[in-house]
């Protein structure tokens, strides 16, 4: 690569090939807070969005010339691309040329044309920033732009989305682009064989998930046993030692796009990928159901404690020395007082602090994760510390075997690792100052590219879980009677079904979408916009997939969203309120809630309590404002705690790093 190339790609020491990554660098609290205090000083609109507006404007002179080559110019042209970008590296001009390439071969393959600002997106990714890009604002396409010149001058690259279904969706509609510019397309996805995924990633640009990849790059970790050296390489290599090289997945850390960046970074980030190998089964059982019966022997608030702001559950200093006494009939195993007093504590969460149909779900006997950002299931995930087992035996289901970490990574540490990223996501504001303190990701938010159209109706705020599901049923009858279609978002399968209980009761025809259906739910949410639609989902409610409306349904006012629980993040309310009114189609949302929802339960307590007494026995909405304060304490106390959490995922991450020996240092 040429100097001038090396130096719009990375600025900063890095491994280099065969297996390319950022080096390792020291990051301090303090660094973080004051890359933190001047993120929230600059502005998201700015120099950088002028300079991506200029840049239009070249790739707009370069397009007459691009449209007017021939399929077989047109491919010839991207390949002349490679010497020019390794010899005189990413400049605007070569840059221009290479959009305007991408822009002709969309339009002419998938019927597809970028429009200005998408144009914008794409350079401010390639810039290593975060295109902050409005829902329906066409981020898949953009993607096709930095994705395409990238893998045009022969550097790997990874477009790394949430789940499999998006990630095999993305690569099959814009396969046909990267292919008219002589770049191949892979998949990599979690159950396919170390091969194919070999051969995935071994392709110029390579669709795959943030936890397919993560756990691939663990794998690879294991397999370099702490030797990534570039001269470590290259000198087995030479010597036909090339085995270890033959066995990696990946090709290196060089170029990620990472769509719906806050998903990724923010709210995953709190729980580590950790690869396990199995411990002993048998001897396991006898001891977590040992643990549970235990458990039945304290006493609440005596004993012990449940923290459900905090999600934590604590023996109280009675409880440790009755839980002594206890374990005194017990076997040997039990004398461990740190031993019995930590599995006890998880016995009491996996009790009282995780729910069925909530946090988890029973399928074919066996206890699957739910993702409490997306509501999807997370088959290949599992809770540590016995937490999965005891919830095993609480369910009464098969008990797998506990899992004994062998490598482990927090996203934070693998994507700052690579040579460069960028990213794009429609909600973002709320979390510009950690993504920039984290992971040095500056911002810029793309203006749309029709006038949003979307009408905010407010919150209504009800004393009782019950006056709101009739609340949300009775809005839902009007609209559907007037043929509006409707999407309520839930925040749990169990609140999902709850509601179409009363939908049933009240005879309003609806289909519902929660992680039991997550196999069909791109079919379910592309309807969702039909006239007389009725729509109930938990929050996966299809990020990522178009809600087409017809004409009927855009002159009565488009799709109608209603919010049934505000969550605990902003973010993800703006997710969902973002399902309605795309492209400059119309469309409107509303909040509907209650006292007794669990953001007010946990985080706002005092004063939910404190309105529901001064109101009891109110059967109509309570003053809306009350809803709009409520919202406001329970969602910062909720965001503060949660940052809290992923600060302590960093640090903790930090001291077992040497411990687990993890093979990710750059010699």
């Amino acid at each position: 690569m040429s100097d001038a190339a090396e130096r719009f790609w990375c600025s900063e020491p890095r491994a280099v090939a065969p297996h390319p990554e950022r080096a390792e660098t020291t990051d301090t609290a303090f660094n973080r807070a004051l890359l933190g205090l001047l993120a929230r000083v600059r502005k998201p609109f700015g120099r950088d969005l002028q300079r991506a507006g200029d840049f239009v404007g070249m790739v707009d002179a370069e397009q007459p010339w691009a449209d007017g080559l021939t399929d077989d110019d047109l491919l010839d042209a991207a390949q002349a691309m490679r010497p020019n970008l390794l010899r005189e590296g990413f400049t605007p001009e070569h840059l221009a040329r290479c959009f305007a390439l991408v822009r002709s071969a969309a339009t002419r393959t998938v019927g597809m044309t970028h429009f200005p600002v998408q144009i914008m997106g794409g350079w401010v990714m390639l810039q290593g920033m975060l295109a902050e890009m409005a829902t329906g604002e066409g981020k898949t396409l953009t993607a096709t732009l930095p994705a395409a010149t990238v893998a045009m001058a022969g550097l790997p690259v990874h477009v790394i989305t949430v789940n499999d279904y998006l990630a095999r969706r993305d690569s099959e509609l814009m396969g046909p682009v990267y292919r008219a510019l002589g770049l191949s397309v892979g998949l990599a996805t979690h159950e396919q064989s170390p091969e194919e995924k070999r051969a995935a990633y071994s392709a110029d640009i390579c669709y795959c998930t943030n936890k397919d990849l993560g756990f691939d790059y663990l794998r690879d970790s294991l397999t370099l046993e702490a030797h990534r050296g570039r001269a470590r390489l290259l000198l087995e290599k030479a010597l036909n030692r090339g085995d270890r090289m033959d066995r990696l997945l990946l090709r290196g850390l060089q170029f990620a796009i990472v769509d719906e960046i806050d998903s990724v970074l923010v709210d995953e980030a709190r729980t580590p990928l950790i690869i396990a190998g199995s411990d002993q089964r048998e001897a396991d059982e006898h001891l977590y159901k040992t643990a549970i019966e235990l458990v039945g022997e304290l006493d609440a608030g005596a004993d012990f404690k449940i923290d459900r702001e905090d999600k934590a559950a604590r023996l109280t200093e009675k409880g440790r020395e009755r839980l002594g006494a206890l374990a005194e009939r017990l076997p040997e195993k039990w004398r461990s007082k740190r031993a019995r007093e930590e599995l006890v504590q998880q016995a009491l969460a996996a009790l009282h602090l995780f729910e069925l149909d909530k946090h988890y779900l029973i399928r074919d006997g066996k206890v699957h994760i739910i993702d409490e950002y997306t509501g999807r299931v997370m088959p290949d995930r599992s809770w540590e510390r016995g937490l999965h087992q005891l919830i095993e035996i609480k369910e009464e289901c098969e008990l797998t075997a506990r899992q004994g970490t062998l490598a482990r990574i927090t996203y934070q540490r693998l994507f700052r690792r690579y040579l460069r990223v960028g990213g794009m996501s429609g909600t973002v504001e709320e979390i510009r100052p950690e993504l920039e303190a984290v992971y040095g990701l500056r911002t810029v938010q793309i203006p749309p590219n029709r006038p949003c159209q979307r009408r905010d109706l407010g919150c209504r705020l009800y004393a009782t879980t019950a006056q709101k599901w009739e609340a949300v049923a009775a809005t839902v009858a009007t609209l559907q009677a007037k043929g509006r279609p409707v999407l309520v978002g839930t925040r749990s399968v169990a609140a999902s079904e709850e509601l179409s209980k009363e939908l049933e009761r009240q005879s309003i025809e609806h289909v519902v979408l929660n992680a039991r259906q997550d196999d069909i739910e791109a079919a379910i949410v592309a309807q969702a916009g039909l006239s007389g639609r009725v729509t109930v989902a938990t929050n996966m409610a299809g990020r990522g997939t178009d809600i087409h409306l017809d004409e009927d349904t855009r002159q009565l006012g488009g799709l109608h969203v209603i919010l049934t629980e505000y969550h605990e993040s902003p973010r993800i309310d703006r997710q969902l309120y973002g399902r309605c009114a795309r492209q400059g189609d119309p469309g409107t949302y509303e909040a509907i809630v209650c006292l007794e929802d669990e953001i007010f339960q946990q985080h706002a307590a005092t004063s939910a309590n404190g309105v529901a007494a001064r109101y009891a026995g109110r059967n109509g909405p309570l003053p809306h404002w009350m809803g709009t304060y409520l919202r406001m304490l329970a969602q910062r106390t909720a965001e503060w705690k949660n940052a809290q959490t992923r600060r302590a995922t960093i640090a903790l991450d930090k001291k077992l790093d040497s411990a687990l020996g993890f093979a990710g240092r750059t010699e």
